[in-house]
């Protein structure tokens, strides 16, 4: 077991210290189902407590839900000790429906505004849009992120799912410290040209997905039943005949994993690891097991002969279904 704090990294050439893995909170507002505040709380203490300083939300995740359990699992800890990655910009409806994006500089005021409310700080340390606002120059929402650090309630600019177009645009107004998108064994999607352009702009990576949402675990299998209120009971990956074929994939790094002595969710982790100090994985555990596991793909050594059994027997080009369903899919400047 691991038992040493995790080590740290820089997040881009620009942007603060953070632990060598993040901890993402979105499933803990009920993205994925049930969830418990006790539980989700106790699982922010010990991802503090091992060293994992960066803390990834949004503002809509559960409609502000997700802020406040946040901010009152951070009141007593240093505030220097908790590195806040804050997504604003997604409009939603009462109903949960999705109604856009919002990325005019009045609504990166007020969105940040409310965030500092529900998390009780006095400053962000890393804000970006959720998306990109196709009605509003990049520009002007960075230039407006820009004029909240030099007024200190934001320390660092970061991107979500933009293209390498829309991150030279972004970077030529301010540095940008991070880009988060999804990055796993079987989404390398940004490997072709987002990655070469982040690294040559100095712009790290806080990859999400590096489980898939559980299908790079032991958590979903051919007989689970997803709740109506689990994204991905919609996503086309976990669908039919898409599920049937990829979880033949998952099957194929089972059998590596248990040679390695390690899980599937750790050994995935331990690969994305392996792609460059530069790439943080921002993990989604909700319960302190998850985050043990989690912690525990540091330890893994992957050669590079492991690397090339890994990618062969996983090929990203065999996974069924794309990462979002088809609307959303269009949202994303990333895949443009």
């Amino acid at each position: 077991m691991t038992t040493s704090k995790i080590s740290t990294t820089q997040l881009g050439s620009t942007g603060p210290a953070v632990g060598r893995i993040g901890l993402g909170a979105m499933g803990m507002s009920g993205m994925y189902g049930a969830t418990d505040d006790v539980e989700s709380t106790a699982t922010i203490h010990a991802a503090l407590d091992s060293g994992a300083n960066l803390i990834d939300t949004g503002d809509f995740y559960g409609a502000g839900h997700n802020e406040m359990l946040i901010g009152k699992a951070i009141a007593e800890r240093p505030r220097e000790d908790v590195v806040l990655s804050v997504k604003f910009g997604a409009l939603r409806g009462p109903g949960g429906t999705w109604d856009g994006f919002d990325g005019r500089p009045a609504a990166v005021r007020n969105s940040l505004s409310y965030s500092l409310q529900r998390l009780g700080v006095d400053y962000v340390d890393i804000y970006r849009p959720a998306r990109l606002d196709p009605n509003v120059p990049i520009e002007d929402t960075i230039g407006a992120i820009a004029e909240l650090i030099e007024a200190g309630y934001v320390r660092h600019i970061g991107l979500s799912e933009v293209g390498a177009d829309t991150l030279r645009r972004a970077a030529a107004v301010h540095p940008i410290a991070d880009l988060q998108i999804e990055y796993s064994l079987i989404s390398r999607g940004i490997e072709a040209e987002i990655l070469p352009v982040a690294r040559e702009l100095g712009i790290g990576i806080t990859a999400y997905g590096v489980l898939a949402r559980g299908l790079l675990s032991d958590s979903v299998r051919r007989e689970t039943t997803l709740a109506a209120n689990d994204f991905r009971a919609h996503s086309p990956r976990f669908q039919g005949e898409n599920l049937t074929q990829n979880l033949e994939l998952v099957d194929a790094l089972a059998k590596i994993a248990a040679q390695q002595g390690v899980s599937v969710a750790q050994l995935a982790i331990a690969w994305a690891l392996t792609r460059g100090e530069d790439i943080v994985p921002v993990i989604g555990a909700r319960r302190r097991e998850r985050w043990s596991e989690t912690r525990g793909a540091l330890d893994v050594r992957l050669s590079a002969e492991d690397l090339a059994v890994i990618e062969g027997a996983v090929p990203a080009d065999r996974i069924a279904g794309d990462r979002y369903a088809s609307a959303q899919m269009a949202l994303l400047d990333s895949e443009r």
